[in-house]
Order: structure tokens, then sequence, then C-alpha cells
């Protein structure tokens, strides 16, 4: 029967009754929810194992429901093993709404006004979750399927007024980019149930003026007297991103030049 009828409404939808285009609505909304099952079936994470004794420390802050400061040293995977942790705990039904990705909008450098409207504007500071994704997953589509699916929402800290985050998992990326105010207002909207993870590097922070930078040091200082937080310092042992960037960030370090 419900074959026939939208067999019927596809081939004479001019000649639809209200019962037959209620039945045909119904019949396409079960359509796609099984096909959204199927689907879920096909983007899996792959199994990520800690290298360094500071990702353990990180994969066993997590599993204790501890809220994490992952600081330091570039090329050492913050960012990476925040989403894997986030994501898995979302997938396995342990964390029941999606993760918020948040970060400030500040340009590394001038680059004029990006083109575009909103959405375009802020998919340039996405871009890095794609990659990661696709990384965790090895789907080159998976960010737009998690963000589809509501495992994943991203923001950036300019519309955050009048929001309460709830039961979310919160990665607070690239933090040293934010000033204190930024900050400031992402932790006075976090609501009951939710998790943090801030991932940061101070050497590395795209903000100009002093105040600014030293709005993020008090920050850290805040977090790091905080009994709801672990602090997680990665040093120059925990950079795994290639051999060639673990050499730079040494040598660099070891000469004291401050680029």
């Amino acid at each position: 029967m419900y074959t026939n009828s939208l067999q019927y409404a596809e081939s004479s939808a001019t000649y639809l009754t209200r019962r037959e285009k209620k039945l045909q609505k119904r019949i396409k909304k079960t359509q796609y929810n099984v096909e959204a099952r199927n689907q879920l079936t096909k983007v899996t994470l792959k199994r990520i194992v800690p290298i360094t004794d500071n990702q353990s420390r990180t994969f066993e802050s997590f599993a204790n429901d501890r809220n994490i400061l992952l600081h330091g040293s570039a090329g050492t995977g913050k960012t990476f093993l925040a989403l894997y942790l986030a994501l898995n705990s979302v997938i396995m039904g342990t964390s029941p709404k999606p993760i918020v990705i948040l970060r400030s909008v500040v340009p590394s450098r001038d680059m004029g006004f990006l083109p575009g409207n909103v959405e375009e504007k802020i998919a340039v500071y996405e871009a890095p979750y794609d990659g990661l994704c696709s990384e965790l997953t090895g789907h080159a589509t998976a960010y737009d399927y998690f963000k589809k699916n509501h495992y994943i929402e991203f923001s950036t800290t300019s519309f955050l007024r009048g929001i309460t985050f709830r039961d979310n998992i919160i990665i607070i990326d690239e933090a040293q980019n934010c000033s204190g105010h930024e900050l400031n207002t992402i932790m006075t909207r976090i609501g009951e149930g939710c998790r943090v993870i801030i991932c940061a590097d101070f050497t590395q922070t795209d903000l100009i003026k002093s105040e600014d930078k030293l709005g993020f040091r008090k920050f850290m200082q805040i977090i790091k007297a905080m009994n709801s937080f672990d602090h997680i310092e990665f040093t120059h042992d925990d950079i795994v991103r290639s051999a060639l960037v673990k050499d730079y960030i040494i040598t660099k370090d070891r000469m004291n030049i401050d680029l």
C-alpha cells in the first residue's frame, strides 16, 4: 500500500489528496531516517592510543570526567587529542549533546576583509577541524557529516552573548588568541553538565596588544588554581607532528629567539 501510494504521488503530484500528501511526507521522512542510521555505521573513529606520557595523562583526565587545560608546545597533538576524546564520547553515547568548538576570530596576519557572508567567513576558522575529522575517520567529508548529524557545533567568541551551554563538551581551541574578556564570556556561558577542554600555547598568540596577551596569562592562573581542572603542560618531548618540527622548536627555544 505504501509503495503504491508513493509511486502514485511521484508520478501524479498534481492529483494528490490531503491524505496522500501526508502519507508521502511520512514515508520520505522514514526513508531519510533509515538512510541516516545506515550512514552512521560508516563513519567511525580510528583507534588512537597515546604515545607520550602527557598524552596518556590527557586520556586519564578525560576518563575521570575532569575539565582539562592542555597547554604547551606546538605539534604535540593538543587539539587532535581533544577532538578525538570528545568525538569518541559522543559517538559512544556517553555525552548527550554535541561538541561545541569555540575559537576567537583573530587573524594571524592582516588579510583585509574576507569575502562572503558570515558563514563563509567563519568557514576559514573551521578548516582545521575538517582536516582533523578526516584524519580521525579516514573519510574526506567526515566533518560535514558530524555537523549535519549534530555531533559538532562550531562557533566564534563573537556570538556567545545570551547563550547557556548545557551537557556539552566545550573545546576552547587556540585559547591564546582570546582576550581576557572573551575568555571570561566563554566561562560564564557554561551551564550544568558541561565539560571543558582548553587548548593553548601562549608562545603562538596572534594578539598584538599587551593587555590582551596579559588577559590570557591571568586566565591561565585562574584555571590552574581551580580544583575542577587538570593542567597538563606539553613539552618538547611531546612533539609528534614531525622530526623537523621538533628540531625547529627545540633549536629556536635553545637560541632564545622569539619570532
